[in-house]
C-alpha cells in the first residue's frame, strides 16, 4: 500500500474513538479514485497518526439534477455524507438557502494554511467561492468544443483536421454529413428541459456566446432577455431540429436524451457532438459506459465558431464555456477537524497525481499538469483561452431553467423562435424584477 506523507492543514490530536467519514457523490473515475487510492492510504496514514479513520466513499448514479436535489434535502434537515461532490454552479443558490458553510465558519483559520491555496489561481479557487468566501476546494476546470467522428467526416469527403469559422460552416458540414448518409444524424447541439443544465452550458450558452453575448452583461449588472443574439440562438435550433432535420429532436425532449445521443455518437449515428472536455476524458473513454477502444483514432474537436469571425463574444472568433467541480464540507459533519484533513488530502499534489493518471484533466491545482492525454493538453492550451464562466448569482438556476424551456420550445414545435424570446423575457423579468432585466435591438 502506497501511503503518502503530507504536511495537511490541520494536526489532530490521538483519540480512541474509531471515526467514520463519508464522501458522497462519487462516479466512474472520481470513484475509483476515492474508493482504490484515497481512501485506503488515507486511513493508513490516519492510523500512523494514532486515529482509526474509516473512509466510506458512496457511488452514485443519479444525474446532477437529482443530487443537486438530494443535496438540498440532505442538508435542509441536518445531514448527508461529510464530504460532498459539488458543482460550483449551485454554490450562490446552497449559500442563500443557509445550506452550506465557509471553511472557515466550519474548520477554522487552519485552512488557510494549507499550502495547496498557492497552487490554486483565484480565479479556480472561486469555483467553490461566493462574495469572497471559500467553501471547498475545485478539482479542475473545463471547457467546451465541437466532438466529431473523423472516420464519418473523412467518408463522407471532409477533412479530419475540420476547423470551421462560422455558423454556416458548420451547417454545411452537417449538411454534407446528411447527404453522405441520411441515416446519421449530423449535429447534436443540447436543448430542452431533461437535459437540465447540460442544455444551458453545452448548448445555449454555447450558441449565444457565438451570437455576440453573454445570458447576463456583467457590466450592466442585468440579464439580457431580448435580442438578436437570442434570436439568432433560436433560429440556429429551429434549423437544425426543424427546417433542415440535422439532428434528432427526440434527444431533446426524452428524459434520456444525453444518454440517448452519447449512445448514438459511440455507435456512429451522431457524427458532431458539442460537449465539454468531460466527454472526451469520461464518456467514451476506453471502458466507459459509451467507450470507444479506438476513441483516439476516429474522434477529433473543433472549436465553437462564432456566427461570424469577430461576432462572438467580447469580438472572438471562437467561444467556449467553463464551469468547474470539486467537494465541500457538510457543516453538519461531526468530525470537521478529520473532514478537513481527508480534503486537503484529497487535493494534495500526490492524491492528485494519482488523479491525473486515472482521468487526465484540466485541475485547479497549477502544479499538477495534464500529462499524457494530448487531447486535453489541447483543450487547456487551444479552448480554455477563448473561456468565460456562468454568472455566479443566486438567480442563475432558475433563469437557466427558463432558457433550457426556451429552447424545448422551439425543437419541439411549441413556438416560434421570437415566441420562445418572448415568454423567456416575461419569466425572467418575474424571477429577478423589471429593474435586473435589459434588452438589445432585434429585427422581429
Amino acid at each position: 500500500m502506497l501511503v503518502v506523507v503530507l504536511s495537511l492543514g490541520a494536526v489532530v490530536s490521538a483519540q480512541d474513538d474509531p471515526i467514520e467519514i463519508s464522501i458522497a457523490g462519487a462516479t466512474g473515475n472520481s470513484y475509483a479514485w476515492l474508493s482504490e487510492f484515497v481512501a485506503p492510504a488515507f486511513e493508513d496514514y490516519m492510523a500512523e497518526q494514532g486515529r482509526d479513520v474509516t473512509v466510506n466513499v458512496i457511488e452514485t448514479s443519479a444525474t446532477a439534477e437529482d443530487l443537486r436535489q438530494q443535496y438540498v434535502l440532505d442538508l435542509g434537515v441536518g445531514a448527508g455524507a461529510d464530504l460532498m461532490a459539488f458543482d460550483g454552479f449551485w454554490l450562490p443558490e446552497f449559500v442563500e438557502g443557509d445550506l452550506v458553510q465557509p471553511l472557515v465558519d466550519i474548520v477554522g483559520p487552519e485552512v488557510l494554511e494549507w499550502e495547496g491555496w498557492e497552487q490554486i489561481p483565484e480565479g479556480l479557487q472561486a469555483i467553490l467561492g461566493y462574495q469572497g468566501e471559500v467553501y471547498g476546494i475545485a478539482a479542475g476546470t473545463d471547457a467546451r468544443a465541437i466532438w466529431y467522428r473523423t472516420d464519418i467526416f473523412e467518408a463522407a469527403g471532409l477533412p479530419a483536421d475540420w476547423q470551421p469559422t462560422s455558423w454556416e460552416e458548420l451547417l454545411d458540414a452537417a449538411r454534407a454529413l446528411k447527404e453522405y448518409d441520411p441515416e446519421i444524424w449530423p449535429l447534436q447541439l443540447n436543448a430542452g428541459l431533461s437535459m437540465g443544465e447540460a442544455t444551458t452550458m453545452q448548448g445555449y450558452l454555447m450558441a449565444l456566446l457565438g451570437a455576440g453575448h453573454h445570458i447576463y452583461d456583467f457590466e450592466e449588472e442585468k440579464w439580457i432577455v431580448r435580442s438578436q443574439a437570442i434570436l439568432d440562438t433560436l433560429e440556429l435550433y429551429n434549423t437544425i431540429y426543424l427546417e433542415e432535420e440535422l439532428g434528432n429532436a427526440r434527444f431533446q425532449l426524452a428524459q434520456n436524451g444525453r444518454d440517448l445521443s452519447f449512445e448514438a455518437f459511440s455507435d456512429g449515428e451522431v457524427a458532431m457532438l458539442v460537449e465539454g472536455d468531460y466527454f472526451w476524458r469520461a464518456v467514451i473513454n476506453p471502458g466507459a459506459d459509451f467507450g470507444l477502444d479506438n476513441r483516439n483514432e476516429i474522434v477529433s474537436f473543433a472549436l465553437m465558431p462564432a456566427m461570424e469571425p469577430g461576432a462572438g463574444f467580447n469580438g472572438q472568433d471562437f467561444v467556449t464555456v467553463s464551469g468547474g467541480t470539486g467537494y465541500i464540507i457538510n457543516p453538519n459533519t461531526e468530525n470537521p477537524d478529520v473532514a478537513w484533513e481527508l480534503l486537503s488530502y484529497m487535493f494534495s499534489l500526490e492524491a492528485l497525481a494519482e488523479l491525473q493518471e486515472i482521468e487526465p484533466r484540466i485541475r485547479a491545482r497549477q502544479d499538477a499538469p495534464v500529462t499524457g492525454d494530448d487531447v486535453m493538453s489541447a483543450i487547456a492550451s487551444d479552448v480554455l483561452p477563448y473561456t468565460t464562466v456562468r454568472p455566479p448569482l443566486a438567480a442563475y438556476n432558475r433563469v437557466s431553467a427558463e432558457a433550457q424551456l426556451m429552447t424545448e420550445r422551439v425543437v419541439s414545435g411549441e413556438m416560434t423562435p421570437l415566441e420562445a424570446m418572448n415568454a423567456y423575457a416575461e419569466a425572467v423579468t418575474d424571477i429577478v424584477g423589471e429593474d435586473s432585466v435589459m434588452e438589445l435591438p432585434f429585427e422581429e
